[in-house]
């Protein structure tokens, strides 16, 4: 039997141990208090097992110590847990700043322990104290953690596995990010609730004020209803960063004070848009499982051996890659520009807030809808903050472009993953124009520009095919003084030298190279995206290899820059129709049936490689129950992807029984044939959305099931995998 010190039986602390009493036998619960009536009365209602009047005493033989008192008091009780606790328990805090938490606890102990994990449940109420207490208060709510770099992974472990239990999403985040976030999304809105209550019950007449107050005003103000002595205390705590919101937020707010003072409605109505914007983002968000703080999604993936083929008819997300490209264009652009089939996913959408946050009027994305109100190529406005692109190197990299030739500076920055891709290969070229960007020691981001900078075209002969870093310096080129052109050594993605010649700037082509002339403007038109082929890959592949499989997949784009999925499929024998070709906004459609056939090892031709690079990690899966061996070279872009792509395939499909070897640039594999099946077992996605849908297909084919863990990115890209993956047949659960 594990014991619990819980430390405070206020609302936090006494639901804990609801929860634990109402979802496990295996905790023994000892409570502490200030007041004996609280112990006595959590004592009588079985919230607790055990009562102890200090704190020396609660601690001593716990497992856990769960530390839950308002921020004030968290000094004083640290110094006792620290002299009392056994060495081996594990102590962890539910506070809701902690950079407080750290400095408090540096300052007894010098540094952070490996045995004290800082963590904060974002979830409770206007309620407080013991008879508050909830169970569920934390089912499907966030818990963050911030360990230091000194806390013992298996601390890590305890903890989050005490939050799990009790049904809570638990995700880990810096400190100084958590408190800069939660200053913004908690913290200013309780000041601003409380303030309003006050402002107007200082009014003569507030009772007859509240008297009439509508359900809005009792839904804003209801978090003042909140214990005051808990929220001075974080407020005094998190003091730097919720001065900096109070700050932002006193600036819009005389904004509006002035628009509404000179009559200016076209600004209002604007503000007001946005805010609606925003808040319908948030709510999708939420809706679908994601936490906007911290990015939170059903992490792991449990796929069972297919009984049955992969069957039906369906139509995959917009295309990534015009998705970005639409919206960057568009803003760009002189006029109002219209998409459909955007692809709502957290890529595209990092890139939607980015121009907002540069000042750009977007409504939507609603139902694959976009509005983009063009401010015209040199109308972007200086972000009041940095440029967040969460996981999207491809914002990132794109953006880049164009922030090179704007007149104020920025600052790009991202999550974890996106801060480990290398960005020199971008920055490099674009300092040839006279671009001013930096990037860490490593060439990782954040990645800096330096706005006022005259940019002057030149030729670039690219050493690796990139399409990003083509696009990044054609998008600097619109800023350049004369022209700007780039080699490619081999062909990639298209897309932005088709859009812009669809918004009416002349772009050059001859051979590999293509080339902008800058000063020219853009005109707003209509875009229709595409079906991403990069997403269709997965189920084309699932088709084929499952025995029985007659898919339709609608409306994929197959721009000539992106079939190498297509070719390299059907040399090996894959049973794929191209049927209703069209073109549709400069780029060619069509519908795509796949049914299973044997498939055969190829050595892949080099020229292909670059045009499938998104879609390598499941053309392996293909590739191991293909008859013979598949040879890939050439591929070696793949090892600065949002993981090392090869490696990242070569060590799950060796735990799931493939025959592989990983090369510099590639991979060879020797097939199974059509009888070959996966052993059951357990994979990493390493944070790639990619590398995680790729073993979903290859459960397809196991012996038993195959779990797939860190598979939170999916929704970078496909945000409705799971639910398309389902009405095929995939036998795809998904867990926390």
């Amino acid at each position: 039997m594990k014991k619990l010190a819980v430390i405070g039986l206020g609302l936090i602390g006494a639901s804990c141990c609801a929860a634990v009493k109402k979802r496990s036998r295996a905790w023994k619960i000892s409570g502490y208090s200030r007041t004996e009536v609280t112990r006595q009365q959590a004592l009588a209602t079985g919230l607790i097992d055990h009562s102890f009047d200090s704190v020396a005493d609660v601690v001593r033989g716990a497992d856990l110590i769960l530390i839950a008192v308002p921020m004030g008091q968290f000094l004083s009780v640290f110094r006792d847990v620290e002299s009392a606790r056994d060495p081996n328990s594990v102590v962890t805090d539910a506070g809701s700043t902690k950079g407080s938490v750290v400095r408090d606890i540096a300052s007894v102990c010098g540094s952070i322990p490996s045995w004290f994990v800082p963590g904060h449940p974002i979830a409770g109420s206007e309620q407080s104290g013991l008879d508050a207490a909830n169970p569920d208060l934390y089912v499907d709510h966030q818990v963050i953690l911030t360990p230091d770099i000194t806390t013992a992974p298996d601390a890590v472990r305890v903890v989050s596995s005490f939050w799990e239990l009790q049904g809570s999403v638990v995700s880990q985040m810096d400190v100084e990010r958590h408190d800069e976030v939660l200053a913004l999304t908690s913290h200013l809105p309780h000041i601003l609730a409380f303030n309003l209550v006050h402002a107007l019950s200082d009014d003569d007449q507030h009772m007859e004020i509240f008297r009439y107050a509508a359900g809005g005003f009792r839904d804003f103000t209801r978090i003042a209803a909140s214990e005051p002595e808990m929220w001075r205390d974080i407020s005094l705590a998190n003091q730097e960063e919720i001065l900096k919101g109070i700050d932002r937020f006193a600036g819009r707010l005389k904004q509006m004070r002035d628009a509404v003072a000179l009559g200016d409605g076209a600004w209002i109505l604007r503000s007001f848009q946005r805010a609606r914007a925003a808040r319908t983002l948030f709510s999708s968000l939420t809706d679908r499982g994601t936490h906007p703080v911290t990015h939170s999604h059903p992490s792991v993936f449990t796929i069972t051996k297919m009984r049955q083929g992969i069957k039906g008819e369906i139509r995959v997300p917009g295309d990534k890659s015009i998705s970005h490209r639409s919206i960057m264009l568009g803003a760009l652009a002189d006029g109002v520009t219209t998409i459909d089939g955007f692809l709502e996913g957290e890529d595209a959408i990092a890139t939607v807030q980015a121009f907002r946050d540069m000042g750009v009027q977007i409504d939507g994305p609603h139902e694959g809808r976009v509005t983009v109100h063009g401010v015209g190529r040199d109308g972007l406005k200086p972000p009041s903050t940095d440029l967040y692109m969460g996981n999207s190197g491809t914002s990132m990299r794109l953006l880049s472009g164009i922030l090179a030739g704007q007149s104020f500076a920025s600052k790009l920055t991202g999550d974890t993953s996106l801060s480990r891709r290398p960005m020199r290969r971008v920055s490099d070229p674009l300092t040839g124009l006279g671009a001013v960007i930096t990037t860490s020691s490593d060439g990782t981001p954040p990645v800096k520009i330096s706005g006022g900078q005259r940019l002057t075209g030149c030729h670039t002969d690219m050493q690796v095919a990139s399409a990003q870093v083509k696009s990044a310096l054609l998008l600097a080129g619109l800023y350049a003084e004369g022209e700007t052109s780039v080699t490619e050594p081999a062909p990639t993605r298209d897309h932005t030298e088709r859009m812009l010649q669809g918004f009416g700037y002349p772009v050059k082509r001859e051979g590999s190279t293509a080339s902008v002339i800058g000063g020219s403007r853009l005109t707003a038109c209509h875009i229709d995206v595409p079906s991403d082929i990069s997403s269709a890959a997965f189920f084309l592949v699932a088709a084929s290899i499952v025995p029985g499989s007659d898919l339709t997949l609608s409306h994929v784009g197959i721009n000539p820059t992106r079939v190498g999925v297509l070719e390299i499929l059907k040399l090996m024998g894959a049973d794929i129709e191209v049927a209703n070709a069209r073109e549709i906004g400069g780029e060619p459609v069509a519908d795509l049936r796949v049914r299973y056939a044997p498939l055969k090892g190829i050595d892949v031709p080099r020229a292909m490689v670059p045009l499938a690079i998104d879609e390598f990690p499941v053309l392996f899966i293909a590739a191991c129950c293909a008859a013979g061996e598949t040879l890939v070279t050439g591929a070696e872009e793949l090892r600065v992807k949002e993981s090392d792509r090869i490696q990242s395939m070569v060590d799950g499909l060796k735990a799931l029984g493939a025959s592989i070897e990983g090369t510099p640039d590639g991979a060879v594999i020797r097939g199974g044939g059509p009888e070959f099946r996966f052993e059951s077992g357990t994979v990493e996605a390493h944070e790639d959305h990619r590398i995680a849908m790729a073993f979903s297909v290859a459960g397809l084919l196991c012996q038993g099931r195959v779990v797939v863990n860190d598979c939170a990115n999916v929704a970078t890209s496909f945000p409705n995998f799971v639910g398309l993956a389902r009405a095929t047949g995939f036998p795809l659960t998904v867990s926390l």
